[in-house]
């Protein structure tokens, strides 16, 4: 069970509440936490067969077995599979220290000090972000072969921004319960099947991801409503929401983060998407606050960019205009930074404990 040696009150956290150094079934090699979206971690099992799984089928989607860079905390399960994945293919994965933070040159060094025949590495969107503003790091950046960003949504301009600058992103898609990323650019990787259940009439319903890579159940969780576990056909039920277009998943966003204000149902992401497209905000963040009137009212927390002017009545026109009235921010509050949880999500319930 690998833990934050850097933070021992994390560490202790994860081990009390997985129950470390208790007896666990022969066949688990790994138990990796989830990133805690509900304030409890729960532990995914996992075997060397579902580890392998991944491996195999993230290799293939990408071209071939190649050498990986670790650029994000091995502790979660995005990181630890970048060092697995190279291992798998037998190659010394290159290791960044990111403890002090992420350093666009340093990383651009250690991409370019990276052996093999090709070369793979993963980042979340922040860092992404902190690449394309460097130009020494975006150039080394581009001559690598894949550039997997998950960990949180890839929000669009960051995408175009990547693609306009000639990087070969994979936005991908899964969690520690199916092994990290198992759907690729909205398609399943091999073995993977998408199900939705109790699609609206919009085909929008909960995503259940089935495949050889999804985990063994819960660490002593063993009815976990979450998993259906028959021999051969393992699911993992998310808590996201999505569609299914021509065979391609979207994401709409998570069912347990919906805001309901006036008795309507905001899904925050897609406001997200629609704030994001304006040049003036780099970062953005929207969650429910307590209302006496609504319930919850809607509000955006954004990062400025330094490309153009800052408006929030521009901003909330944009929303009343693609979505509705409803929709709109009753209040847009700037921020230096976003507090992030696990592999670089944004952390909602720590905005609504400090501004509620």
């Amino acid at each position: 069970m690998p833990v934050p040696a850097a933070d021992p009150a994390h560490a202790k956290r994860l081990a009390d509440a997985l129950a470390a150094d208790t007896p666990i079934d022969d066949a688990i090699s790994l138990v990796i936490s989830t990133s805690g979206t509900t304030g409890t971690p729960k532990g995914a099992q996992h075997t060397p067969r579902t580890l392998a799984a991944s491996a195999a089928a993230t290799h293939k989607y990408l071209g071939g077995q190649g050498n990986w860079l670790l650029a994000l905390a091995p502790h979660h399960i995005a990181g630890l599979q970048v060092l697995l994945r190279a291992l798998a293919a037998g190659f010394t994965p290159g290791v960044l220290d990111v403890s002090s933070g992420f350093n666009p040159d340093a990383f651009a060094d250690a991409l370019d000090a990276l052996d093999g025949p090709r070369r793979y590495t993963s980042l979340v969107p922040t860092q992404l972000l902190k690449v394309l503003d460097s130009p020494r790091a975006t150039a080394a950046l581009r001559a690598a072969d894949a550039l997997l960003v998950g960990g949180a949504a890839t929000p669009a301009p960051l995408l175009r921004r990547a693609l306009d600058a000639g990087l070969s992103i994979v936005r991908t898609y899964g969690m520690s319960e199916t092994g990290g990323g198992c759907v690729y650019d909205g398609i399943p990787l091999d073995g993977v099947t998408i199900t939705l259940i109790n699609p609206n009439p919009e085909g929008v319903g909960r995503v259940a991801l089935s495949g050889p890579m999804v985990a063994h159940g819960y660490r002593n969780l063993p009815d976990h409503p979450a998993f259906t576990l028959t021999p051969g056909a393992r699911t993992f039920i998310t808590d996201d929401l999505g569609r299914v277009d021509d065979g391609v998943l979207s994401i709409i966003g998570r069912a347990d983060e919906a805001i309901t204000t006036g008795g309507l149902t905001v899904v925050p992401q897609v406001v997200e998407a629609v704030i994001l497209d304006d040049d003036s905000v780099r970062e953005c963040a929207v969650v429910g606050l307590p209302d006496d009137r609504l319930g919850e009212k809607v509000v955006a927390f954004v990062i400025p960019s330094d490309t153009s002017r800052f408006d929030a009545e521009r901003i909330r026109v944009a929303v009343v205009e693609r979505l509705d009235r409803y929709a709109a921010p009753r209040d847009i509050i700037e921020v230096d930074e976003l507090p992030l949880r696990g592999p670089g999500k944004i952390d909602r319930r720590a905005l609504r404990a400090r501004f509620s």
